[in-house]
C-alpha cells in the first residue's frame, strides 16, 4: 500500500481508454490522496514517467524465511525488482545473497518471471546459495548443475525454480541455457565478467536477450583498475560506455609510457556513471547488521587431495577395527587428514609432502580481491605457510608471514608494518603465533585456511580485527572442502571444544 497524487488515473496509464478504478470511501484520505494497491507493471510505468514511487515489495511481500530482513536488504530488493538491469555492490557480509533471493521470489509471485539462473563461483554454489535459497526461499525447488555434461543439462531442463551454476559450467551447457526458460540470471561475483573479449563474456552476452532481467552482484566494481568497469557497464547498460575497449581506456587512464598506464583524476566519476543502475550498501551504512558476520566457501579437495584422504580414512578404519581408540591417537589421525585438506602433511620420516592445492586457493584469492580492507589468513600448519605467502607474492599480492619460527623483535616489525603501511595487503598466520593480544584492525577480513581444533584459539584470533579501533564491519571466511574441516567448523561455530569431543568426532568421521 502506498499513498500517492491521483493514484487512480495514474494506474491506469497503461490503458487510457479504460480509466475505471474505484476508490472505496475508507481509503479516501482526502481530495488528492488515496490509498491503492500496485502492482510491478504499475510501479515500472511511473518510474518511465519519472514518477518516484516505491517497488510493490515494501507493502505486498510478506519476506518468507527464518530470518527477517534488515532495513537495507528490503531497500536492496526493492531497488532489483524496480531495474531489470542492476548492479548490486553492496559489500561482502551485508547479505546480498538473501535480498536477491527475495527480489526473484517476489517477481515469480508477480509472474514477472517463472525461473531463475544463479551464475557464481563454485564455492559458494552449496555453502552460500542454495542454503540461503533454502532460508529464505525454502517453498521453492533448487538444484546445482554441476557434474558430468549431461548431469547438468538434465538440471538445467528440469523443473527447478532456481538453478545454480559455476561460470564455467555455463559455457559446457550454453545450448540448454539458452532453452531453459530463464527469464531472470543474477550473477554474483560478477568481477569475473569484466573482459568482454573472454569466452565466459561472450558466452553470456549471447545467453541474454531483451526480455531477461539480469543483475550482477560484488562488493568490489573495479577494485583493481578503472578498466575493469567496462565489461561489467556492457553488459548491462551498454550505452553507458563507448563501443570500443580502447577509446574508454582513454577516457579513464592516462598513458604513462608504452606499458603503464595509470587512472585520471576524473576515473571514478566515469565508472561510477558507466555502472549504473546500481545500489551499494558498506558495512558501516549497514547499523542493523552483526557486527561479526560468519561465511563458509566451500573448496573441492582436488584429485591427489582425495586419494590420500580416502586412504587414510582406510587406515583409520582399520585401527577403529583392531584397537581402542584413544584421545591421542584420534587427534593424530584427525590432524593428519586436516593436513591433506589444507594442502601439506608431514611423512612418517619427517619430510614435506605438499598436495596441490588450487581450488582452495582461487576461493581464497577471490575473497581478498572482494575485501575492501586488509586481510588475515590464519593457517593452522606451519609447513602449508611459506607455501602459501610464496604463490601470493608470485601472484602480486603482498603478503608476510608469523609463525612460531619468526623472533619477537621481528614479530612487532611485522605488525607495525601491517597496521600502518600500505603494504603488506596480506597477513599469513599461524593462529598459536598471534591468537592473543595483538591488535590487527588495519583488516576486517579474516579468513580460515583450515580449522584450528582449539575454541579459545579460534575465538582469540578472530578477535584481532574486532577490537577497539576496528571502524569497519568484521567477516570470517571458512574455507572447507573435506568432512573433517566442516565437521570441526561446526563444533566451533556452536561454542564447542574440539579436544573434549575428539573420540566422538573420529567415530562420527568413520561413519
Amino acid at each position: 500500500m502506498e499513498i500517492i497524487k491521483n493514484a487512480a488515473v495514474l494506474l491506469n496509464l497503461r490503458h487510457p481508454k479504460k480509466v475505471t478504478t474505484v476508490i472505496p470511501k475508507s481509503k479516501q484520505l482526502d481530495d488528492n490522496k488515496v490509498v491503492v494497491k500496485w502492482d510491478i507493471d504499475a510501479a515500472h510505468v511511473l518510474k518511465n514517467l519519472n514518477i518516484r514511487v516505491p517497488s510493490p515489495i515494501q507493502g505486498q511481500y510478506d519476506w518468507p524465511g527464518k530470518h527477517k530482513p534488515f532495513d537495507h536488504q528490503k531497500s536492496t530488493a526493492a531497488f532489483l525488482t524496480m531495474h531489470k538491469r542492476a548492479f548490486c555492490f553492496n559489500e561482502q557480509g551485508t547479505g546480498k545473497t538473501a535480498s536477491a533471493i527475495w527480489a526473484a521470489d517476489f517477481l515469480m509471485k508477480q509472474g514477472k518471471i517463472k525461473r531463475a539462473l544463479v551464475v557464481c563461483p563454485l564455492s559458494i554454489m552449496d555453502s552460500a546459495w542454495r542454503s540461503d535459497l533454502f532460508e529464505f526461499a525454502m517453498h521453492r525447488k533448487v538444484d546445482i548443475a554441476y557434474g558430468a555434461k549431461d548431469k547438468r543439462r538434465q538440471i538445467i531442463e528440469g523443473d527447478a525454480d532456481f538453478v545454480i551454476i559455476n561460470y564455467d559450467g555455463v559455457e559446457i551447457v550454453a545450448d540448454a541455457v539458452a532453452n531453459g526458460g530463464f527469464d531472470l540470471i543474477i550473477i554474483d561475483e560478477a568481477t569475473h565478467y569484466k573482459n568482454p573479449q573472454t569466452k565466459r563474456w561472450k558466452t553470456m552476452q549471447a545467453l541474454i536477450q531483451p526480455q531477461t532481467w539480469l543483475w550482477m552482484m560484488t562488493g568490489t566494481p573495479a577494485a583493481q583498475s578503472p578498466l575493469d568497469a567496462y565489461g561489467l557497464a556492457k553488459m548491462i547498460n551498454p550505452n553507458a560506455v563507448p563501443r570500443f575497449f580502447g577509446t574508454f581506456r582513454q577516457q579513464v587512464m592516462h598513458q604513462i609510457t608504452r606499458f603503464k598506464w595509470v587512472p585520471k583524476e576524473d576515473a571514478t566519476e566515469t565508472v561510477y556513471n558507466a555502472l549504473q543502475p546500481a545500489i551499494r550498501f558498506t558495512k558501516e551504512q549497514c547499523l542493523d547488521l552483526p557486527e561479526m558476520t560468519y561465511v563458509k566457501r566451500e573448496v573441492p579437495l582436488t584429485a591427489q587431495q582425495k586419494k590420500y584422504y580416502a586412504a587414510l580414512q582406510s587406515q583409520m578404519l582399520v585401527h577403529a577395527d583392531g584397537e581402542e581408540i584413544t584421545a591421542a591417537n584420534a587427534a593424530i589421525m584427525m590432524n593428519k587428514l586436516m593436513q591433506i585438506s589444507c594442502g601439506a602433511v608431514y611423512s612418517d620420516d619427517h619430510e614435506t609432502i605438499e598436495f596441490d592445492i588450487k581450488n582452495r586457493y582461487n576461493v581464497l584469492k577471490e575473497v581478498i580481491d572482494e575485501s575492501s580492507q586488509k586481510v588475515l589468513i590464519f593457517v593452522p600448519f606451519r609447513h602449508t605457510i611459506q607455501l602459501l605467502v610464496d604463490r601470493l607474492n608470485k601472484d602480486g599480492v603482498t603478503a608476510e608471514f608469523i609463525s612460531g619460527d619468526v623472533s619477537a623483535g621481528k614479530r612487532t616489525e611485522i605488525f607495525k608494518r601491517f597496521q600502518e603501511q600500505v603494504h603488506p595487503r596480506v597477513l599469513v598466520i599461524q593462529p598459536q603465533a598471534a591468537a592473543h593480544g595483538v591488535t590487527l584492525t588495519a583488516a576486517n577480513t579474516v579468513v580460515w585456511w583450515g580449522p584450528t581444533s582449539s575454541l579459545e584459539t579460534y575465538a582469540q584470533a578472530n578477535a584481532r580485527v574486532h577490537r577497539s579501533g576496528q571502524k569497519h564491519k568484521c567477516t570470517v571466511v571458512q574455507l572447507q572442502g573435506s568432512s573433517v574441516e566442516k565437521h570441526v567448523y561446526k563444533m566451533l561455530d556452536s561454542r564447542i571444544n574440539v579436544h573434549t569431543k575428539i573420540i566422538d568426532l573420529y567415530k562420527e568421521l568413520l561413519d
